[in-house]
């Protein structure tokens, strides 16, 4: 496995604070971002390379797994065991993101042994050293979708790592959301295991409802005259036009639910969330002679009756 050097890509030492490791990354993936730079390999593979430091660098337990043993930090569980099992024969992280052992070459081969159950016996290095199978690495990904995107199930195909891979995006996926796709990650080592691919998506909200989970909700702007005497108006949903009845005397704020006019509910199939309406009641301006009068009468009349 290729050591790739976290701090080094993100532009920070490795005596970083979090806010500083936030902040480069932030930079760096505006540079990077795909929707930025097109059909350009080069940043794509850079951005996968961003998001994969920043998974790590960004978690502190992960972080510090990393800083103690490179690019095997995965295994850092593994090293641990092995350490207080083999007492004081040490190992540890050269740099590099290489793995250094101190002790004689039996012991060498014991510890790996001691680790991952031996495996064949190979002609190079120590005599007796076993080789070892290793997982691949898990790669990570992030797909951009817009809201109107994810009204239904929709089939897309990712190039990762050179490779393509077919997915069936679920409707109503949320924003921020992760899915696993096992299998799709990097190679193993010595026969290991492939590594995963881990997905996650960005929704960008580009309609003027607000979402929450897989309901919506609507500000709508009524005049004064609608609210006071009722009668229709339109609205527009994301599944088409609808027309909706007002009632005579309508309090401003007053909220309305129109039941299954939300987003899909993620993996349910045929559920559909609900649109909330709030409504907003404009009062007139720039009012003429003649309408200032009428509001003068019926003010009057309000008092009289009262």
């Amino acid at each position: 496995m290729n050591y790739i050097d976290y701090y080094e890509k993100l532009g920070v030492s490795k005596t970083a604070t979090s806010d500083e490791i936030k902040k480069a990354y932030k930079k760096m993936a505006r540079k990077f971002h795909p929707d930025l730079n097109p059909n350009n390999a080069e940043a794509k593979k850079k951005f996968q390379e961003i998001n994969e430091a920043n998974e790590v660098l960004s978690d502190p337990e992960k972080r510090a797994k990393y800083d103690k043993y490179g690019k095997d930090w995965k295994h850092a569980e593994e090293f641990e065991k092995a350490r207080k099992a083999q007492g004081s024969r040490s190992y540890a992280n050269t740099g590099s993101g290489s793995y250094s052992y101190s002790g004689n070459a039996s012991d060498f081969s014991d510890f790996f042994e001691s680790m991952f159950g031996g495996g064949g016996a190979t002609s190079s290095g120590f005599g007796g050293q076993r080789s070892v199978k290793f997982r691949g690495e898990d790669f990570y990904a992030e797909l951009h979708l817009y809201l109107t995107d994810i009204l239904e199930d929709k089939k897309q195909v990712l190039t990762v790592n050179g490779k393509n891979i077919r997915i069936t995006i679920p409707a109503g996926v949320e924003n921020g959301q992760t899915i696993k796709i096992a299998g799709y990650g990097g190679s193993g080592v010595n026969g290991g295991p492939a590594g995963d691919l881990y997905i996650t998506f960005s929704v960008a909200n580009n309609t003027s409802f607000k979402r929450e989970a897989s309901d919506l909700h609507l500000n709508q702007k009524i005049d004064l005259y609608t609210a006071m005497l009722g009668g229709k108006i339109e609205l527009n949903t994301l599944s088409g036009k609808v027309k909706v009845s007002i009632p005579a005397e309508l309090k401003n704020g007053s909220t309305v639910r129109l039941a299954g006019k939300g987003l899909p509910v993620y993996k349910q199939k045929g559920k559909t969330g609900d649109l909330y309406v709030h409504y907003e009641v404009e009062l007139p301006t720039n009012l003429s002679a003649k309408e200032k009068e009428l509001f003068q009468q019926l003010n009057k009349l309000r008092n009289h009756e009262h």
